[in-house]
């Protein structure tokens, strides 16, 4: 090898070393950073040594696809965890202390003692107090669902504001990636921006992605839909002012296309967007019709019946009523019935109400008094009272519980469907936050920086640093030799 072939080769193992080491030290300043694919400087022999030819990026596109599919499961899932945990707080948490169930047994009790006192003016106003208590506790549960609903409606709004601006990005990083890989630039930083968007997309809304020539990328949503190619498509959706039992929320459109809500307690949602639809149009409207077949049901079982021996009057509100101010005919889902519950005004004693119409009857009238005498010691529609609250009554079937159930049953019953959805919801989280967690850690292992190996490359590096100085050196000392001999 000649002086000359040796300082080129030297001074070309110089400049792969900066390169390397500022490779290295970009990689190193990032490890803490999850959207950062390790950087690696491929080398190439030439006449005059290795040479640094290109800046390869990290990437397992298998890997990366399950985690952001891992993403949108885990997201979806999780919000319709919350969503049911938020509906279960409703009802008093984890002891339903305040549920339609819990209150109509204490009033039930109530009853029962009233019964075996019918005298006892103290107790008549216990029982209508307990009364009370359960309407107050339908209307308030009954607002509080409403409420869940309003809120989910508005986080989608914000959601869907939030991926407009997301896909507005990704447009502009794809359109960098693409006219960048056309020319030959480096653009690893641009795709490990565009990464990092698709992370967040997928977290709303779970995309497919399919990567075509020149590096450019498209999405498309769980059921087909376009939401990103060369152009990002638009995501639109109209907030609703306020919600009720009869106010249902709009859809969700991507480029014209309703996005379906999601199935099931072990979601099908990919992405928070189809789960906040399921809480909203889902499980709150169910929980809201059961409530309102609880009222209806209260209306129904403590109704005065006309008591003359040929009955031509019909049925009336006794304990309970409604801004309806009838009782409901048939097993009839009546939507919003329970946010209008209240105790019949006249047992209430603070509007000058008569507490022992509850006993006797005739809250609508003397053909409704079953006691015309006043006898103290009549029990006989407080014995039917409690009898009805655990006998089995009509239920509208489109409410998805028993058709034929005591009210006390049916009230427990939707205890009992809103506790498997939330632990099946549970379950589902935990198990697909587990899956996401392995993939994206299985993903970051392979395309990730570790601190380990970027110090130990770092020393192998210095240790070629010195080779070169040395070569330098020795070159540098026989050319003052020859030089030195010419003179």
């Amino acid at each position: 090898m000649s002086l000359s072939s040796a300082i080129n080769t030297a001074q070309t193992s110089l400049s792969n070393y900066a390169t390397q080491t500022n490779v290295l030290s970009r990689n190193i300043s990032n490890s803490s950073n999850p959207n950062y694919a390790r950087r690696d400087a491929v080398l190439s022999t030439s006449i005059v040594g290795a040479q640094v030819v290109s800046i390869q990026r990290a990437q397992n596109q298998v890997l990366f696809n399950q985690s952001i599919t891992g993403t949108a499961m885990a997201s979806g899932q999780q919000t319709l965890l919350d969503g049911l945990t938020n509906l279960k707080s409703i009802l008093g948490g984890n002891d339903y202390e305040t549920s339609p169930a819990a209150l109509i047994a204490n009033m039930r009790d109530t009853l029962a003692t009233f019964s075996a006192k019918p005298g006892e003016s103290t107790l008549a106003q216990s029982a209508i107090a307990d009364a009370a208590v359960v309407a107050n506790g339908l209307r308030d549960a009954s607002a509080a669902v409403q409420s869940v609903r309003y809120e989910a409606d508005q986080e989608i709004a914000r959601q869907v504001h939030t991926l407009n601006e997301l896909l507005a990005r990704f447009e502009e990083t794809n359109t960098a990636v693409y006219r960048g890989t056309k020319t030959g630039a480096d653009v690893n930083s641009h795709l490990d921006e565009r990464d990092s968007l698709l992370k967040r997309i997928t977290a709303i809304v779970g995309v497919t992605s399919v990567t075509r020539s020149g590096n450019d990328m498209a999405l498309y949503t769980a059921d087909g839909t376009t939401l990103f190619e060369t152009l990002a498509r638009p995501v639109t959706f109209e907030k609703t002012a306020g919600f009720s039992a009869s106010v249902a929320g709009k859809n969700i459109y991507i480029d014209g296309v309703p996005l379906p809500l999601g199935q099931g307690a072990t979601t099908s949602a990919r992405g928070s967007l189809q789960a906040l639809v399921q809480v909203r149009d889902d499980y709150a409207t169910t929980m809201q019709s059961h409530l309102d077949e609880v009222a209806r049901a209260l209306i129904v079982t403590f109704a005065e019946t006309d008591q003359s021996a040929i009955p031509a009057l019909p049925d009336m509100p006794g304990l309970f009523t409604w801004a309806g101010g009838t009782v409901p005919a048939g097993a009839t889902l009546v939507p919003g019935l329970a946010a209008s519950l209240t105790v019949n005004p006249a047992l209430v004693p603070s509007l000058g109400g008569n507490p022992q119409l509850l006993r006797d009857g005739g809250i609508n009238g003397a053909a409704y008094n079953a006691n015309p005498s006043g006898a103290t010691g009549y029990s006989a529609k407080l014995d039917a009272y409690v009898q009805k609250l655990d006998s089995p009554v009509g239920f509208d079937p489109a409410v998805g519980l028993s058709p034929s159930i005591s009210l006390t049953g049916f009230a427990a019953e939707s205890i009992g469907w809103l506790e498997l959805n939330r632990s099946e919801a549970e379950t589902s989280a935990e198990s697909r936050e587990a899956s996401r967690f392995r993939t994206t850690e299985a993903h970051s292992n392979m395309t990730g920086v570790s601190l380990d190996e970027e110090m130990s490359l770092l020393l192998e590096l210095e240790q070629s640093y010195k080779a070169s100085a040395r070569l330098i050196s020795a070159v540098d000392e026989m050319l003052q030799t020859l030089i030195n001999a010419v003179r």
